[in-house]
C-alpha cells in the first residue's frame, strides 16, 4: 500500500510537469536574481531492509544563462556497494521542444580520480550537454540501489545562491518504526513547506521557493539554506552494522569498528620512534619531534576504496609505503605517538577556509571530510594537521581553524573546538624606508611580519622561484607603477609561527605631476583595501570570518629640491566592525612618517548595519590613496 501511494505521488508529479516546459509557464516571481529556476527537484527513497536501499531522483531545471550551467547536473556517482540502475536525461528549448534525448548507454562512464588520490573504485556516469542557445532546460532521472544505509545526503530545498524552485520534494518510505528516520530541519521558516509522517512514508514537499541572491560577505550557503539533515537510527555501511544515538555512540562505532587495531607498528619502527625522543622528557617537545618526523618522511595521496571512504589503512602499511590519506597520516602519526608515551586523539572535521560546525544534536556520517589530530598537554589541547609537509607543528590555519569537530576518545566521540585565529591573532606588520630621488624614482626597503593566517597567507612564498616571487610582490604593491624587485629574503620562525620578508626594491617615476605640483603617495604598501558592493536592498547578514590587525610604519625621505606644502590631518575611526588610524609625522623637513593602524573584527553582522559597514571600508580605502602635494624648488 505504501508503495502504491508513493507511485501514485511519482505518477502525480510526472503527468503534471509532463510537457510544460515552456519557460512561458514560470512564475515571474521566481525568475527575479535567478540564473535558473528548479521546475522540478524529487528524491524518493525506499529503505527495504538493514542493509538495503533504494532511491529515485528526478530534477527538471532550466537555465537562463552560462551562470546557471552548473545546476543543470547530468551526473551520478557510483562503487561498489552503490549501483545505478536506470539514468536518462532529455533536453528542451525555451519553448518546450524537445533538443535531445540521452539514454544510459550515451552516459559516459569514468573513473572518479579526483587528480591526487592513489586509487578510487568511485566512478562516475556523466553527459555532457553543450547549450547552444539560452535558456534551455533539462530533465534528468536516475535510480540507485545500494546495501549503504549510513550514509543520508542532505536534502537542500534550494540548491545554490541564483537558483529559484517551483517545487522540491522529499521523501523515505521505511519498513518499520525501527528505520523511521531521524530529521533535523534548518531555515524552513521562511519557505513554503508540507511535512506529513504516516503509515512508513515520511515526505516533504517545498514550493515557490525564489533564488537567494549571492551578496558580498555573505554566509556560507549551507548555513543559510532551507534543508534537511536525515539518517537512521540502525544502519549498514560498507560492511559494517551500527546503532548510533549521538555523538558519543558514534565515536564508539569508529573507534571500535574502523580504528581498533590499526594503530599497531613495526618492533623497528617502535625502536626508532623511541630513539627520535629519546633524553626528552616533556610530552609537547617529543609530539614537535614525531610531527616533523612524519613532516619528512611521508607525503599525502588520497585512498579511497570501500571503507576506505572513511577508515585509515593500517599504520604498518603507511609506515611501508611512506604515503597515505588525510585518515591514514593521522591513524600513523598517532600510532607513533603512542609508541612514545604521548596521549592523542583522531579528530573528524569539516574542512575549508569557510567555517562549517558539526550539528552538536545530529550525529551521523555525512558531516566531516577531513581528519587532523589533537594532542592533550597541561590542560590544553594541540591540533596539528598530519598531511601537512610544511605547516609548523601545532598550526592548522583557516583550513580546519576555530569550528566544532568531532574528537574520537576511548571513552566515545566528543564534539570540541579547534584553535581560533581572530582578529589581532592575525597580524601583520610592515616597517619601511623608501626614498624619493631627484628623478622622481623610488628606492625603498620593506620588512613584512606576519602572524596567524596572515602567516598562512604568505609563508608558501619561501618555497617558490625567484621568477614567481618576484611577480607576486609586483601583484601584491600593484599601486606602485613600474616595480622592480631588487632583492628579497625570507625568515620562517616556525617556533613563533612568524614569516618575515625583506624586500628591497624600485620605481621609476613614483611621484605623478599635477600641473606644476608633484603628487605623493604616503601609503606605498598596504594600500589596497576592499570595497563591498553596494546594495539597495540586502537579504542576508554578513561575515568577517576571523578580522586581521594591520600596523604600518614608513620613512619617507624626498629629494633636496622638494619641499611640503603640509600634511594631512590624523585620521581616527571607531566602529563596530573594527578600528582605522593614520597619521604622518614630519621628522625633518625631508624626511616623513606615516603610521596606519586597521582593526577589522571578526563576526556576522546584521544586513542592517552593511551601510555602515561599506562606508567604514570606503573611508579606509580613500584615505589608504590619500596624497600630498610637494613642490620643486628649482621651478620656483
Amino acid at each position: 500500500m505504501r508503495f502504491l501511494t508513493s507511485l501514485a505521488f511519482f505518477l502525480f508529479l510526472h503527468f503534471s510537469f509532463a510537457q510544460n516546459y515552456s519557460i512561458a509557464s514560470i512564475p515571474k516571481e521566481l525568475m527575479e536574481n535567478a540564473d535558473a529556476v528548479a521546475r522540478l527537484d524529487v528524491m524518493d527513497i525506499h529503505v527495504e531492509a538493514l542493509d538495503k536501499m533504494t532511491y529515485s531522483v528526478k530534477q527538471v531545471v532550466t537555465v537562463f544563462n552560462k551562470s546557471g550551467d552548473g545546476y543543470a547536473s547530468t551526473r551520478a556517482m557510483y562503487d561498489n556497494e552503490k549501483k545505478i540502475k536506470k539514468i536518462e536525461a532529455t533536453f528542451y528549448d525555451a519553448f518546450g521542444n524537445k533538443l535531445e534525448e540521452v539514454k544510459k548507454r550515451d552516459f559516459k562512464d569514468v573513473a572518479a580520480v579526483d587528480g591526487f588520490s592513489l586509487y578510487l573504485d568511485n566512478r562516475l556516469l556523466y553527459y555532457r550537454y553543450v547549450p547552444v542557445q539560452y535558456p534551455f532546460t533539462v530533465e534528468f532521472v536516475y535510480e540507485v540501489e545500494t546495501s549503504d544505509t549510513g550514509f543520508f545526503p542532505p536534502w537542500y530545498f534550494v540548491s545554490g545562491y541564483g537558483i529559484s524552485v517551483e517545487q522540491s520534494k522529499y521523501s523515505v518510505t521505511y519498513p518499520s518504526a525501527d528505520f523511521k528516520p531521524l530529521v533535523k530541519e534548518k531555515n524552513l521558516e521562511n519557505v513554503s513547506v508540507q511535512r506529513e509522517d504516516a503509515n512508513g512514508v515520511l515526505s516533504y514537499v517545498a514550493t515557490q521557493i525564489p533564488a537567494m541572491e549571492e551578496e558580498s560577505l555573505s554566509p556560507s550557503f549551507q548555513l543559510v539554506a532551507p534543508s534537511l539533515s536525515v539518517r537512521l537510527p540502525k544502519f549498514h555501511y560498507k560492511g559494517y552494522d551500527a546503532e548510533v544515538q549521538d555523538w558519543h555512540d558514534l565515536g564508539i562505532w569508529i573507534q571500535n569498528e574502523l580504528l581498533s587495531g590499526r594503530d599497531q607498528l613495526e618492533e623497528s619502527t617502535i625502536a626508532e620512534a623511541r630513539n627520535l625522543v629519546k633524553g626528552v622528557d616533556d610530552d609537547l617537545e617529543k609530539a614537535k619531534k614525531i610531527y616533523q618526523y612524519v613532516q619528512d618522511n611521508t607525503r599525502y595521496i588520497s585512498v579511497q576504496v570501500g571503507i576506505g571512504g572513511i577508515q585509515p589503512i593500517s599504520a604498518i602499511e603507511v609506515d611501508k609505503v611512506k604515503y597515505g590519506d588525510c585518515k591514514g597520516l593521522t591513524n600513523y602519526t598517532k600510532a607513533l605517538l603512542k609508541a612514545v608515551g604521548v596521549e592523542s586523539y583522531y579528530v573528524v572535521v569539516e574542512s575549508g577556509s569557510a567555517k562549517i560546525d558539526f550539528d552538536e544534536d545530529f550525529a551521523d556520517l555525512v558531516q566531516g571530510d577531513h581528519v587532523i589530530l589533537t594532542i592533550p598537554y597541561k590542560g590544553n589541547y594541540y591540533w596539528v594537521d598530519c598531511t601537512s609537509q610544511v605547516h609548523p607543528f601545532g598550526f592548522i590555519g583557516d583550513f580546519t581553524d576555530d569550528r566544532k569537530v568531532l574528537v574520537i576518545k576511548p571513552e566515545g566521540g566528543e564534539i570540541m573546538t579547534t584553535s581560533s585565529y581572530l582578529n589581532q591573532e592575525n597580524k601583520q606588520i610592515i616597517k619601511a624606508t623608501y626614498k624619493v630621488l631627484e628623478d622622481l624614482s623610488m628606492e625603498g626597503q620593506v620588512v613584512v611580519h606576519t602572524t596567524g593566517t596572515q602567516y598562512d597567507n604568505r609563508f608558501w612564498l619561501e618555497r617558490e622561484s625567484e621568477k614567481d616571487v618576484k611577480e607576486y610582490y609586483k601583484n601584491f604593491w600593484d599601486n606602485i607603477n613600474g616595480l622592480e624587485i631588487k632583492d628579497f629574503g625570507f625568515e620562517n620562525n616556525k617556533d613563533s609561527v612568524a614569516f618575515i620578508e625583506k624586500v628591497d626594491l624600485f620605481a621609476l617615476n613614483y611621484l605623478s605631476k599635477n600641473g606644476e605640483d608633484y603628487l605623493l603617495t604616503l601609503n606605498a604598501f598596504n594600500n589596497g583595501a576592499y570595497v563591498p558592493p553596494r546594495y539597495r536592498n540586502r537579504k542576508l547578514p554578513f561575515v568577517v570570518q576571523r578580522g586581521f590587525l594591520d600596523e604600518d610604519e614608513t620613512v619617507i625621505q624626498i629629494p633636496e629640491n622638494f619641499h611640503l606644502t603640509g600634511l594631512p590631518e590624523k585620521i581616527q575611526l571607531e566602529t563596530t566592525f573594527g578600528t582605522y588610524q593614520t597619521e604622518v609625522f614630519k621628522k625633518s623637513d625631508k624626511e616623513l612618517l606615516f603610521k596606519r593602524k586597521l582593526l577589522l573584527k571578526a563576526g556576522e553582522y546584521p544586513k542592517e548595519s552593511y551601510k555602515d559597514f561599506r562606508a567604514f571600508m570606503r573611508t579606509i580605502a580613500k584615505n589608504d590613496n590619500q596624497k600630498i602635494i610637494l613642490k620643486n624648488d628649482s621651478q620656483d
